[in-house]
């Protein structure tokens, strides 16, 4: 079965590169992103693949009037600024801490066309510490060292062969399965590489196909401000980069998309993803999603030394009423080896704050209820809360059994309504990690974030 998908996706040739300049305050994974209010917000990971950012308005459109009747390359210029601070403490099993307070964002400018075809674009970023104990390093927030850091992470040109229909050459971002920006601490991950994406149909409710493609060279982590191979970034110690692609069809409330991602002599990663949203009534939405992973080795086999292979499963349903969404999710792994994310994110059902509940053999069981609190006055204000119990993983090279884990994880997110304020979202979090046989120690967790999105013009 996953030979028969990863044939059916290889020939695309490569990467997705949708979701790309736009600077947006939000997280790579479900977890991580403003919380829904009802099933049709909900956006599973190969969906989001395929989505270009939308446009906001500009915090100056005074300016922007005065270059109306400029040249499209001058009058659709886009100047963002995100600003972010980001408290983040975790004790960890062994007794250690990781802690630190750090305070920066990014610069983002993105040209109109050119002739109608052409235009470029930078992303600006930076983290600089405001509390970062020598002893308390590993937050991801700063780089190694506690130390700040400003880079240009984003720098490319776009080609626009014809509506909906783009080239992305050089350092770009990309938000799809397995290689994402995992925007969940300062800066994102961001890429260096050429690609390509498109889109058909979608109007008046007809089917709509996305689809991408492309060749990505290297890649700048998340607490780094260099750019390095892609096989390096997964482990192995040579220089590959990776060729992945796929596309995304919908029909009405109905998904199906897959993607495949080839770096040779080190990995090959297939994903599918289907998803179909129901209205029952007015207020009352169901959804239901399922999702299937396919990871092994290629040629040499560079990344572990040996020959592996091994998938995951996953399902799951929301139902929505009322601003309230009850969330149920069920995800299995195959036992050959542990799940690998060398490029961004988890993308599983059951990946939250902590653990990605990813080990080889491991099950594990979601349930999660969110709130939006707009229906009673509190306009921007949302909560969620959730478990995820993890059982039955054992050790690829041996098969013996390994401990099993829950996590308890609660979240409380403003973004308010507010004229002066909107932009700004307010976010904390915590989240606390059990382990059977660590003599009652646990993971306890919390992230307080400040973001302002400020379009400028």
């Amino acid at each position: 079965m996953g030979m028969v998908f990863l044939a059916s996706v290889t020939g695309f040739v490569a990467m997705l590169p949708w979701g790309g300049a736009p600077v947006l305050a939000q997280e790579a994974i479900s977890q991580e992103e403003p919380t829904p209010s009802s099933v049709d917000e909900v956006v599973t990971s190969i969906q989001r693949s395929f989505q270009e950012k939308p446009s906001r308005p500009e915090f100056f459109p005074r300016l922007k009037e005065q270059l109306k009747d400029t040249p499209p390359f001058l009058r659709d210029t886009k100047l963002e600024l995100n600003l972010r601070t980001y408290y983040f403490y975790r004790d960890n099993l062994n007794n250690s801490k990781n802690e630190a307070w750090a305070i920066g964002g990014s610069l983002s400018y993105r040209s109109g066309w050119f002739l109608d075809h052409f235009g470029g674009g930078a992303v600006l970023y930076t983290s600089q510490p405001l509390y970062a104990p020598d002893n308390r390093d590993g937050t991801q927030l700063l780089k190694p060292g506690q130390e700040g850091y400003t880079v240009l992470g984003q720098i490319y040109g776009r080609v626009k062969l014809f509506e909906e229909n783009f080239i992305n050459i050089y350092r770009y971002t990309y938000n799809t399965p397995y290689m994402n920006m995992n925007d969940s601490r300062m800066t994102p991950n961001t890429f260096e590489g050429y690609t390509f994406q498109g889109a058909y149909g979608g109007k008046d409710g007809s089917p709509k196909f996305t689809y991408g493609g492309g060749y990505i060279d290297k890649i700048k982590s998340r607490d780094s401000t260099d750019f390095i191979s892609m096989s390096r970034a997964a482990g192995a110690d040579v220089k590959r980069g990776v060729f992945a692609g796929g596309g995304n069809v919908s029909i009405g409330g109905f998904q199906l998309g897959g993607i495949n991602y080839y770096s040779q002599d080190i990995i090959n990663i297939g994903y599918g993803e289907t998803k179909y949203t129901l209205p029952v009534t007015e207020r009352l939405g169901l959804l239901f999603a399922g999702q299937y992973s396919d990871q092994r080795s290629t040629g040499k086999h560079l990344l572990t030394g040996a020959s592996f292979m091994t998938n995951q499963v996953g399902v799951k349903t929301d139902m929505s009423y009322g601003g309230a969404i009850l969330t149920i999710a069920y995800t299995n792994m195959a036992k050959g080896a542990n799940m690998q994310k060398p490029w961004s994110s988890y993308p599983g059902y059951t990946s939250v704050q902590v653990k990605d509940f990813n080990r080889a053999g491991e099950e594990a069981f979601m349930v999660k209820g969110s709130y939006d609190f707009s229906r009673l006055g509190l306009e921007g204000v949302t909560v969620y809360a959730l478990l995820v119990h993890g059982w039955g993983a054992v050790n690829p090279a041996t098969t013996s059994a390994v401990i099993n884990q829950n996590e308890y994880d609660f979240d409380v997110q403003c973004r308010p309504k507010i004229d002066f304020l909107k932009g700004v979202w307010f976010r904390g979090r915590y989240a606390r990690v059990e382990q059977q046989g660590s003599n009652g120690s646990s993971i306890n967790e919390f992230r307080v974030m400040v973001n302002y999105d400020f379009p400028l013009f």
